[in-house]
């Protein structure tokens, strides 16, 4: 019998997929598959690898996790 925790956890999986997926949409990733995504992040200097599930999560990624984030920083300043 699944406890409040479990419940908890699962619909935090949930929500996660869901924000993952809208993320995906707005970036122009939709439609995209595994075998799209980089295996090591493309902005230059940088090649850390994306791990497996990022690159499940949100196929057709080209960044980690951490330059993607600076982008996403650096467009809003704009």
């Amino acid at each position: 019998m699944a406890d409040d925790i479990d419940r908890a956890s699962e619909r935090e999986e949930e929500d996660l997929a869901i924000a993952l997926r809208e993320q995906a949409r707005r970036a122009g990733l939709a439609g995209k598959t595994l075998a799209d995504s980089a295996t090591v992040c493309q902005q230059a200097g940088c090649d850390e690898p994306i791990p497996l599930v990022r690159r499940q999560a949100l196929p057709g990624c080209q960044l980690c996790v951490d330059c993607q984030a600076r982008r996403e920083r650096s467009k809003g300043r704009r």
